[in-house]
């Protein structure tokens, strides 16, 4: 028997190492995309101004879509908080700011949204 031979065990094989590399690509592909997308826009290249909490309690969430609002609510932060927003380059959406939590580390992100009104403290720290 040849070596050529293509039977139809070897095509499924081959079809199904095909599909396994093409997710696998996918998935990569995904993954590059939310980590791309966890930091706002103009985030990347200006580190952010540093910014206290000054509302007793702020609600901080992962995103903020257009037409719907704040989503994705994270946690609550408090007065005295140590945030980073730098005014002028970092979105601001109806009141809602690109923040970064500088008292949280970790995975997968510490940028989201506050309240833009409860940031203030400017240079402060």
């Amino acid at each position: 028997m040849s070596q050529a031979t293509n039977t139809p065990s070897r095509q499924r094989r081959r079809g199904l190492r095909r599909a396994v590399a093409l997710g696998l690509a996918t998935i990569a592909g995904l993954a590059t995309l939310t980590v791309a997308t966890a930091m706002p826009a103009g985030a990347c290249c200006t580190p952010p101004e540093h910014a206290v909490i000054t509302c007793r309690d702020a609600s901080f969430y992962t995103d903020y879509i257009h037409g719907v609002g704040p989503v994705g609510f994270k946690y609550t932060v408090y007065t005295g908080n140590k945030f980073g927003h730098t005014r002028g380059v970092h979105p601001v959406y109806n009141g809602w700011a690109a923040s970064y939590d500088f008292g949280k580390t970790g995975w997968p992100s510490n940028w989201g949204y506050v309240q833009y009104g409860c940031l203030g403290g400017w240079g402060s720290w």
